[in-house]
């Protein structure tokens, strides 16, 4: 059987499913290749979205019309502000999720996509046309896949977001057996029909916690850790769930626990030579722990519920490869689960990755043409880091497959592409193409240099605009980021005309803690105190209050917005010239000027790295390591000849 479409998609994991909304809802005739159409959008790790940085690329999503903030909160169970003790920059919204439904709704989402398709079938093969004339540098281009079961399918564009099934292989202790996720099967011979032409592939381990039936737990020796009263929600949109909000819990490990965990280190496969690659440096087993800080007593383990009707449980903080016995017999060793029963232990598992320095910044590949790669596949982790992945090579897709729904759009074979001063995501693609990666890529608020810039709270006031020309961000969220632009413009501007008499308002600053008034000011003055915000100089300033409360939606998060851009005005404002001065950078096109290889007055590191990434600008050659000032100089002067 013979099919033919604008884009594929390959894996309804995170970014394949945002890749697909994303292509379809623009109008290309997509079709979702997956293996099984109800595990779509699976939570293959830890039931949670969101977190320090990850939260802001979901925001990020929602703002360029993706779904993942949707079905995020109409399947929230707990719901965190992480980080309020600090600036807003840091402010990172999580979300506790119920693993059974987040997957049904996200198959309702895609069901309910115009100009999507979905296949359950399993890709074997990329079938690709050799280009040796091409001008576009690629000597070969994708034009269709086939599956395990003989169908071809055909397309402009083709989106790998195979996660951890290529070629994957699961550990416990020394046995090993073929699997992309635990009961489900590996995807072999799809990374050899890539790697033969020219594309580099290589090994990454990650892994999950063991899961625990609840009923075992004596939950009398945990701490609780409650979510949040107030009515946080990821997607700038009003769609508010009504799930049942559950409670987590804390625990830490002991010395028994460790010395059980350590007694089987001989047979850990990350130890006893069984798994060569690297794992996630930031979300480490819990024998990692053990080696890596031996001086440690304890360390803090989270029980979280899967979902509001069930009694599995996640043990966050667990992760391990280790024989299913040992990690039994050391949890028992803890109070709370003295008595436990598990419904699997937790596992390893290794899989091919492509090396993301083959990518262009539309993650389109620099070796075959057509082909896009987005999620695990380039050496990422994390629901969010796919997602925002899957968003834009969907977006890329769909344009350069020429499909657009929408005449907004001036030029539908151009791409799309994220600055590093306009969101994660961008900070995220373009670490990614230009750095490379040598261990599972987590994103965190300390590697976007303006993320005073990129906060969760004005992603749609960054990201809106741009999918609404593109045609991805549809109308009724594009009139309702005009509705809120106005009315935080309205308390701005409110706040800087309005005046403040002393002897009106003295004896309230003095209550909430604040020195008194010997002039009178604008309430903008006021605002600015650290005391002091916009919810309790409501309560003594009537004219304010009624500003705030005018009638719309999310009068809470409007406010919140409005009070950031004021208090922070003058670091937005600083922050905005330096990512100004880089643009400059940006906008010098480098790519295809030089032969590096000639260039003597380039040390021979920044030539071998210049040579192998061939950065398009010249900013994106600075941020390369390896790739001196002085040698960002040479480049200039050069240029300049």
């Amino acid at each position: 059987m013979i099919l033919k479409y604008d884009v594929i998609i390959i894996g309804g994991g995170h970014a394949g499913c945002e890749a697909a909304c994303a292509s379809a809802n623009m109008g290309a005739k997509t079709c979702l290749v997956t293996m099984d159409m109800n595990k779509i959008a699976q939570m293959s790790c830890n039931p949670a979205v969101g977190g320090i940085a990850k939260g802001q690329i979901v925001r990020e999503i929602d703002a360029l019309g993706g779904q993942m903030g949707l079905v995020t909160d109409a399947t929230a169970i707990q719901f965190r502000m992480l980080n309020v003790g600090k600036g807003p920059a840091m402010w990172s919204p999580r979300a506790q999720c119920d693993r059974g439904k987040f997957i049904w709704e996200w198959r309702h989402t895609l069901d309910a996509t115009p100009n999507l398709d979905i296949w359950q079938d399993q890709a074997d093969e990329l079938l690709v046309e050799e280009r040796p004339n091409s001008s576009e540098g690629a000597r070969a281009s994708a034009i269709g896949i086939r599956t395990i079961w003989g169908a071809e399918i055909y397309a402009k564009c083709i989106v790998i977001t195979a996660g951890t099934f290529l070629n994957g292989l699961m550990h416990i202790g020394r046995k090993m057996v073929p699997g992309g996720r635990i009961a489900e099967p590996a995807v072999a011979n799809f990374t050899e029909s890539i790697t033969r032409h020219g594309v580099i592939s290589a090994r990454m381990k990650t892994g999950t916690p063991v899961r625990i039936d609840k009923r075992s737990v004596h939950f009398e020796d945990l701490e609780i850790q409650q979510g949040e009263n107030r009515s946080y929600q990821f997607s700038y949109m009003d769609k508010v769930g009504t799930l049942k909000q559950l409670p987590c819990w804390t625990v830490n490990t002991n010395e028994e626990v460790h010395q059980v965990l350590q007694s089987g280190l001989a047979d850990s496969p990350l130890y006893n030579g069984q798994i060569q690659s690297i794992g996630p440096r930031y979300c480490p087993s819990i024998e990692t722990k053990l080696v890596t800080f031996p001086d440690r007593e304890k360390h803090p383990l989270f029980l979280e519920p899967e979902g509001e009707d069930t009694n599995e449980m996640y043990l966050n903080g667990f992760s391990s490869s280790l024989p299913m016995d040992v990690q039994i017999e050391a949890l028992k060793k803890i109070p709370a689960f003295r008595d436990i029963k598990v419904y699997r232990p937790g596992y390893a598992i290794e899989y091919d990755f492509f090396d993301p320095t083959q990518l262009n910044h539309s993650l389109e590949s620099k070796m075959i043409a057509n082909l896009f790669m987005a999620g695990q596949v380039n050496g990422t982790t994390g629901y969010e880091e796919a997602g925002g992945q899957g968003t834009l090579a969907g977006i890329n897709a769909a344009l350069k497959a020429g499909s657009t729904s929408t005449d907004n759009n001036d030029d539908a074979s151009s791409t799309f592409i994220l600055h590093r001063d306009e969101a994660y995501i961008g900070v995220l693609i373009d670490d990614l193409v230009t750095k490379g990666v040598d261990e599972p890529y987590r994103m965190f608020t300390s590697r976007a240099e303006y993320r005073i810039l990129l906060r969760q709270d004005d992603a749609d006031a960054r990201l809106t605009e741009k999918a609404y020309e593109l045609g991805l961000a549809k109308r009724e969220r594009y009139d309702w980021w005009l509705e809120k632009k106005n009315h935080i413009e309205e308390i701005i501007y409110f706040c800087q005309d309005f005046a403040i008499k002393p002897r009106l308002i003295n004896s309230a600053l003095e209550a909430l803690g604040t020195t008194p008034l010997q002039f009178g000011c604008k309430l903008i003055d006021l605002v600015n105190r650290p005391q002091l915000n916009l919810k309790n100089l409501s309560e003594i300033i009537p004219q304010l209050n009624e500003v705030l409360n005018r009638p719309t939606n999310r009068k809470e998060e409007i406010s919140e917005a409005a009070e950031v851009r004021m208090k922070y005005k003058g670091y937005i404002e600083r922050e905005r010239i330096v990512a100004d001065k880089m643009h400059r950078l940006e906008n010098i096109k480098i790519r295809g000027h030089f032969n590096y290889e000639e260039m003597q007055g380039l040390s021979t590191e920044c030539r071998q790295k210049l040579m192998k990434i061939q950065p398009e600008t010249l900013a994106q050659a600075s941020r390369i390591p390896g790739v001196s000032p002085s040698d960002i100089n040479v480049l200039l002067v050069l240029m300049g000849r």
